[in-house]
This record gives C-alpha cells, sequence and structure tokens, in this order.
C-alpha cells in the first residue's frame, strides 16, 4: 500500500500496518514520519525496540532470530531495519520474502531507505512489501514549495508571519528543512507578539547557508550563477581571503581543463575524472561543467586567474573582489558583463 506522508497520521490513529517502509532522502521529514509510527506503536503497547543497520556484511539471520524470539520484558516489539545503501542484497530480498509470508503480529517493522529506483520498486522483496505494509515515500520540498511549507509550520507553532517574512526565512534556510525548523523554535521564543514582518524575520534568524568556498565552487559547476555570487558574498563578508577562493578557482580549472584534454584524446569521462581522483558524488557536477563550456574558455578563464593573482598581490592595478565576482559568473556560465548580472555583482 503506498501512502502519502500527508496521510500518515490519519491512517496511524485508524490502526497499525505490520510493516511500514519509509523511503527518501529527506532525513528531516524520515525522522518526523519514523517517530510517528514509534509513538503510535508504543501507545499500541509495542514497548521494546530493536534496531538494525544492514550495512556491508550483515548478517540477516540475526533479524530473522530476533523476529522470532520471545520477550522477557514486553509482549511487542518493533524491528527497526535502516538500510543505507537501499539495496539489501539477495539475503536481504530472500529475508523480507520470508518474513511477509510469516507475519509475526506481535512486531512491527520498520524499514528506512534512501531513495527507492524504479529498479529495485520491481524487485520481489519491494512488492513483497508493498503488499503486506505500507510504503511512505517522502519527497524533497521544492524551492517553489518551501514558502508554502514554512508557512504550514509557523501555523503549527502558532506563529503569525507575512509573505515577505516568510520569503526571508525560505531564502535564508535555502531548502535545510532542519534549519527551517531550528530557526521556528527559535521565533517561538524570540519573536514579539503579533504578525512578524521581514524585517523582524531578518533580525531574528540566521542565515544558516554555508557560506564555504566547497559550496561556491559546487554552485559554479552547477551552473548556479544567483547561488555562486551570493556564496562569494557570504565568504568576503565573513573576512575570507582572496587567495584562499582563487586557489579552489583555479584547482578546479586545472581538473576541467584536463579533462577536457583527455576527452580529446578519446579517453571517456569517467576514465578521466576516475584518474583525475574526482569525487563520485563530485563527478556530475564536473560532468555538467565540461558539457557547458569549451577548452578555449577554460584557458581563458585560467588566464584570468592569473590576472586576479597578481591584482591579489598588488601586481596589477584592479579590484580583487571585482574580478573575483567576473570570473565566477564566467565560470558559472553566466555573462558578467550582462545588465542583471552587473546588478548582481554589485548588489550588497
Amino acid at each position: 500500500m503506498r501512502l502519502h506522508p500527508d496521510k500518515l497520521s490519519r491512517q496511524l490513529k485508524q490502526g497499525l500496518e505490520p510493516i511500514y517502509v519509509l523511503t527518501g532522502d529527506e532525513p528531516l521529514l524520515i525522522q518526523e514520519a519514523a517517530d510517528a509510527i514509534r509513538g503510535q506503536a508504543r501507545d499500541k503497547g509495542f514497548t521494546e525496540r530493536e534496531l538494525f543497520n544492514a550495512e556491508a556484511r550483515f548478517d540477516w539471520q540475526q533479524v530473522l532470530t530476533e523476529a522470532n524470539s520471545l520477550s522477557l520484558f514486553a509482549d511487542k516489539k518493533i524491528l527497526e531495519l535502516r538500510i543505507p545503501s537501499g539495496k539489501p542484497g539477495r539475503e536481504g530480498g530472500q529475508f523480507f520474502q520470508d518474513y511477509c509470508n510469516n507475519i509475526n503480529a506481535d512486531n512491527l517493522l520498520l524499514v528506512i531507505l534512501p531513495k527507492v529506483d524504479k529498479a529495485s520498486q520491481n524487485t520481489k522483496w519491494f512488492k513483497a512489501l508493498d503488499s503486506h505494509g505500507a510504503i511512505v515515500q517522502v519527497w524533497p520540498v521544492s524551492a517553489a514549495q518551501m514558502p508554502q511549507w514554512i508557512k504550514h509550520r509557523l501555523d503549527q507553532a502558532g506563529i503569525h508571519a507575512n509573505h515577505q517574512a516568510i520569503e526571508v526565512l525560505a531564502e535564508r534556510v535555502e531548502g535545510n528543512l532542519l534549519a527551517a525548523i531550528q530557526e521556528i523554535e527559535k521565533l517561538k521564543l524570540l519573536a514579539p507578539e503579533g504578525e512578524i514582518d521581514s524585517e523582524t524575520m531578518s533580525s531574528v534568524v540566521t542565515d544558516s547557508a554555508r557560506f564555504n568556498v566547497f559550496t561556491m565552487v559546487d554552485r559554479i559547476l552547477d551552473g548556479d550563477s544567483v547561488g555562486a555570487i551570493r556564496t562569494l558574498r557570504g565568504l568576503r563578508d565573513e573576512g575570507t581571503e582572496p587567495t584562499a577562493i582563487l586557489w579552489a578557482l583555479t584547482r578546479e580549472l586545472r581538473i576541467l581543463i584536463k579533462a577536457s584534454e583527455q576527452a580529446a584524446n578519446g579517453e571517456s569521462i569517467d576514465s578521466a575524472l576516475r584518474k583525475l581522483r574526482v569525487w563520485d558524488k563530485h563527478q556530475p557536477l564536473v560532468r555538467k561543467a565540461l558539457r557547458r563550456t569549451r577548452p578555449a574558455q577554460l584557458t581563458m578563464l585560467l588566464r584570468q586567474a592569473g590576472g586576479v593573482d597578481r591584482a591579489v598581490k598588488g601586481m596589477r592595478d584592479a579590484l580583487p573582489w571585482d574580478e573575483l565576482t567576473s570570473m565566477v559568473l564566467s565560470m558559472s556560465g553566466a555573462n558578467p558583463i550582462h545588465p542583471s548580472n552587473l546588478r548582481l555583482a554589485l548588489r550588497e
């Protein structure tokens, strides 16, 4: 049975399913759903909880043993099984099928997975869980949905905020739901009576975006010029030295140039990135940047980095932060002399 997260609370009040599967990549929403299931289960007499982390070389027999064992301290128990990879493997898949064929009413199985792909949803083990329990698929909150999500949470907390204030909070937390919840908790303590406006919101909440060089580089590779410039301004305001930023940009440019050269010589991008020791999680962003830029552009940007270096050292009459802004815009695929980008670069 597929169950939307918003319908979980109502379903729990109607009666517990023997199996719940929580899947998704939004930790806060997964945590809240798991807490709701555990709380309702405790109220129904499931007072014992056994937690298993199914990682490499996990012994599935221990879960089966626990499922079939009698407790000396409680009549019912929760078997909570976390699978970080989302793939239980052959033995795990067989365990789920066997468990579903012989469900013990004194056990509640809670399975927590990251986002499950289409291939896994078509496996026998996933279909068995779907047939005998509830699958709760948690979707991330998009940027467009974030203000409404924040408004709902503020309403739940009894806090009244106008549209502009909600927009301020949404911008500050940048999609980080946990940060949003923390700020709402802070508002419950610090916010004045009455409706909160944008000025009050700005004074109470902190900027939860991580202003660090690596975040900026990721946004550049992703083609997010607005986010990259915002992070660059944050780094400047925090007192980061221009040389640290220039080092990161230059390093990334050299990787892009070498990967581009190796690809031009007939080597696959995957092989080139492995040889350059680019992290797996970082590779999709590098591929995206390679698709967006030409070798001649990368070479020109590297020369531009040399000019910024001379400006930082006082060997060239130029403002380092202005030069870095232009460089960040160019690397992220934006035209730095376009009127909208000039306004973006100059905005404080």
